[in-house]
């Protein structure tokens, strides 16, 4: 549970109220500060279960928060907010043009990255707002842990991946072969994505159903994110919070923050130091890859 859940159980004991009643006073009270509220742990249950709730399931758990609500109430949220639970399927390599949702076979767990643009890394979190939600989605050079493309939108779609994938094309302009991974959502196995990146010979990679650690290194920038960033500030709105997340991302994360991984040094200073390059001086190398891993 977030902070304020953890509030509301106090507040409710000191009242002496039940969570049910308090739920049913804010909702009449205050109806748009309590759908805010109940979005919000939508969001938290959704991206803690990494999308494979839907519905019922996040109804379930509402309701053992407490919170009064009913699953086509649910249902409408989460169709407003795109949060589609996604569907249990066979992983197979395909371009078959008949397939609308194609799934990649992970290359990402077989990969020992050596150098710079050989291993990115894409994911997608929701950042709140008082009164809103913001999506933000990221690309990292795994090598460099260096943010490379990113995009924040007001609801999650094909457009708000495309921007970040667009922009970290044209910020590394990557040779053919770099592996791009991802989870399996639909926004990043939709067509007009994996298009953009077989047209600049990116090979798409996805996760293994029900296995976060394929996509660490997103996760792990994600909180530092929202730690030193989104938590410690308010925002007026999403064209404020753009500025804030773009100085955050570009000004520091990339060029200042130290990583311990790195041997405690920032992104950019790994890369310009040359660890990031072969001997002979240009960018790139082979990357060593297993077969034996699952």
């Amino acid at each position: 549970m977030i902070q304020l859940q953890g509030n509301i159980e106090r507040f409710c004991q000191l009242a002496q109220v039940s969570r049910a009643g308090f739920y049913r006073h804010w909702q009449q009270a205050a109806p748009q500060e309590e759908e805010m509220e109940l979005r919000h742990q939508i969001q938290s249950i959704f991206v803690e279960h990494r999308g494979h709730y839907g519905c019922p399931r996040i109804t379930r758990v509402l309701r053992q928060q407490g919170m009064l609500v009913n699953h086509k109430r649910v249902e409408r949220l989460m169709r407003e907010d795109n949060l589609l639970a996604m569907a249990k399927r066979k992983c197979f390599v395909t371009t078959d043009s008949d397939h609308e949702l194609p799934v990649y076979l992970n290359l990402a767990a077989r990969m020992e990255v050596t150098a710079m643009n050989q291993l990115w890394v894409a994911d997608i979190t929701y950042l709140r707002l008082r009164t809103t939600f913001a999506f933000l989605a990221v690309i990292i050079d795994r090598y460099s842990r260096r943010v490379v493309g990113w995009a924040i939108l007001d609801k999650i779609d094909q457009q708000l991946t495309l921007t970040a994938l667009e922009r970290a094309i044209e910020s590394r302009k990557p040779g053919p072969g770099l592996v791009h991974h991802s989870d399996r959502g639909v926004q990043y196995a939709a067509r007009q994505y994996v298009n953009l990146l077989q047209a600049h010979g990116i090979i798409p990679s996805m996760s293994r159903p029900g296995n976060p650690y394929d996509n660490a290194f997103c996760e792990s920038f994600m909180k530092t994110l929202k730690k030193e960033e989104v938590y410690c500030n308010q925002y007026r709105d999403i064209a404020d919070l753009t500025a804030r997340i773009e100085h955050f991302i570009e000004n520091y994360y990339n060029q200042h923050r130290l990583h311990s991984a790195l041997r405690y040094t920032s992104p950019a200073d790994f890369e310009l130091s040359g660890s990031g390059f072969p001997k002979d001086g240009t960018e790139g190398g082979a990357p060593r890859m297993s077969f034996f891993k699952a």
